[in-house]
């Protein structure tokens, strides 16, 4: 069975460098295609868009976030996001002794910067901030960034290539964990079907194909969590790759606590019988829509988070929930309020804008309720005030 991808949106054309780039990585994801015997899985060619060597997304050399990229992140929006972090890392590493902080995928370095300043504020600056970046690029404008803005932190920054071993402190991973390659399914006959990419025509289309036996044990998994049976046409995603993330994560913690931000649910929520249609989606442009396959390679590619495997996974590897909440009940219990000191007195533009800035992070409308933050701990430590209120633990 196929389709033709068709988009819903009007979105912006390709200027010819960025087309010219996305013919190549097509050109390489064909190959694969045809090697494979004509079709790939979904989360294969997920995989190959965001990450080929050297071409891929988040591995070439493109402006990807920011004004001038296809999507903004908390930390390009304000500071007030990273400052409001520090003071939760604060309130970890003052239980811990000190210890350090760890990034992975560390965006633009926007984060970093905030959280280092704020930090040194409290002057509770930790000896290493280490980043584990896969994009050759970004880690390249993460350093640029950090030695233009806070060059008097540069040598605390240490960036690493595997996850730290024995870690002691507090790991920030903000808009990670949506980017981890999905499998895609959907219901036929009562029987699970993958989602594989295929080429006719010179395009990236649709087939669909039985599901291979771990994919299909997984989703009847989800059935039995949720208690409800799939119906004939329903249609989402699992990212079986999240659980072991999550696991080498919580896995490299001696001691301290975890916080991950991003947009996502809980389970019950992702599966709900009235979302038939999942939550993939991809930024071109700062244009949101729907089709992961056009523009492979310049065009990111996301899936909402299962919160509940999040917690699932990293249950089973010895670490406890500390906190389950909004992100704008993560910014207004962690201390948003305090860093607004001396609003008033600010000159009326910057007033306006930072208002705008605060209203982006916490109107549900915005990020407020879409973004999730969950806290994992590991030893004797108390979860962090941002994590205290309006904990929705119980619902993962």
């Amino acid at each position: 069975m196929k389709s033709n991808p068709e988009s819903r949106f009007n979105l912006p054309i390709p200027d010819a460098e960025s087309k010219a780039h996305s013919d190549r990585v097509s050109a390489y994801i064909c190959q694969i295609i045809e090697k494979n015997g004509g079709s790939i899985s979904f989360s294969e060619f997920m995989h190959h868009a965001l990450y080929a060597p050297g071409m891929g997304y988040y591995a070439a050399g493109a402006a990807k976030l920011g004004r001038a990229g296809d999507f903004v992140t908390a930390p390009e929006i304000s500071p007030l996001f990273g400052r409001v972090v520090a003071r939760q890392i604060a309130f970890v590493l003052a239980q811990t002794g000190g210890g350090e902080v760890f990034e992975p995928g560390a965006g633009t370095g926007a984060l970093a910067v905030s959280i280092l300043e704020k930090l040194a504020e409290l002057d509770v600056l930790p000896g290493r901030y280490l980043i584990l970046e896969v994009s050759a690029d970004l880690k390249e404008r993460q350093e640029a960034r950090i030695r233009s803005e806070v060059p008097q932190f540069l040598d605390r920054v240490h960036w690493i290539s595997e996850l730290p071993a024995d870690f002691k402190g507090v790991v920030v991973a903000n808009e990670v964990a949506d980017a981890i390659p999905v499998d895609r399914f959907r219901i036929f006959d009562d029987e699970v079907w993958e989602a594989r990419v295929s080429m006719e025509r010179g395009k990236f289309v649709w087939q669909f194909a039985i599901a291979p036996e771990p994919l299909r044990e997984f989703v009847r998994n989800i059935e039995i969590d949720i208690d409800r049976a799939f119906k004939n046409g329903y249609e989402s995603e699992v990212s079986r790759g999240l659980g072991n993330w999550v696991t080498d994560i919580c896995n490299a913690v001696q001691e301290g606590v975890v916080l991950l931000v991003d947009y996502g649910v809980s389970r019950r929520e992702y599966y709900a019988s009235e979302r038939v249609q999942g939550w993939l989606r991809c930024h071109f442009r700062h244009h949101a829509h729907d089709n992961p396959l056009l523009w492979p390679g310049i065009q990111d590619i996301t899936a909402w988070v299962d919160f509940s495997m999040v917690a699932k996974s990293a249950s089973a590897a010895g670490m406890a929930v500390a906190g389950y909440v909004s992100q704008v009940h993560f910014l207004l219990n962690g201390g948003l309020e305090d860093e607004l000191n001396g609003f008033t007195s600010l000159p009326l533009v910057e007033q306006i804008e930072l208002a705008a800035q605060v209203k982006l992070l916490t109107l549900p409308a915005e990020m407020g309720e879409n973004f999730k933050c969950i806290g994992l701990s590991r030893g004797d430590i108390m979860a962090p005030p941002a994590l205290l209120a309006s904990d929705r633990a119980h619902l993962l």
